[in-house]
């Protein structure tokens, strides 16, 4: 049995006055969101950033050890909270200041090379080779350049 307020497809058969403008208001939001996200994903290194982010994640979760540990233990137990920290703050910058790209793409570098000998192989490989890959996109994005016209030509 179908509800009063949907046929057997699924479509809203309201009868209400509104219900169908606030359902385009919405699909027009949800538009201009995405223009609008896609427009500041294209002036930034975005994916790079990403990588980073996530290889930081990835060692910090990979830490056998218990948060409080690792603030008493000394260097060897916290190694990896610092360098995973380190690479998530370097991709949240470059996300939120772009135009620090270049010195937070090769320090992130660095610290995802020196996450390998401190921090369990760097989160087990993965995190450092995240982290590499990362730095590497960060410190090489250049900005998009405008698509040239195209001229429209009769054919002949």
């Amino acid at each position: 049995m179908t509800d009063s307020l949907t046929d057997d497809l699924g479509f809203s058969t309201d009868p209400r006055p509104g219900s169908a403008h606030r359902r385009n208001r919405l699909g027009a939001f949800l538009a201009a969101s995405r223009s609008w996200f896609r427009a500041w994903r294209r002036t930034r290194p975005f994916w790079g950033a990403l990588w980073l982010i996530v290889a930081g994640a990835w060692i910090i979760y990979w830490m056998s050890f218990d948060i409080g540990i690792a603030l008493t233990g000394g260097w060897s137990y916290s190694a990896g909270y610092v360098m995973g920290g380190s690479l998530i703050m370097f991709g949240l910058v470059t996300w939120l200041a772009p135009h620090y790209k270049s010195l937070s793409g090769v320090v992130a570098f660095l610290i995802a090379l020196g996450a390998f000998p401190t921090a369990n192989l760097g989160g087990f490989v993965v995190g450092s080779v995240l982290g590499i890959i990362g730095g590497s996109m960060v410190w090489s994005w250049g900005e998009k350049k405008p698509r040239p016209a195209r001229h429209v030509t009769s054919g002949g």
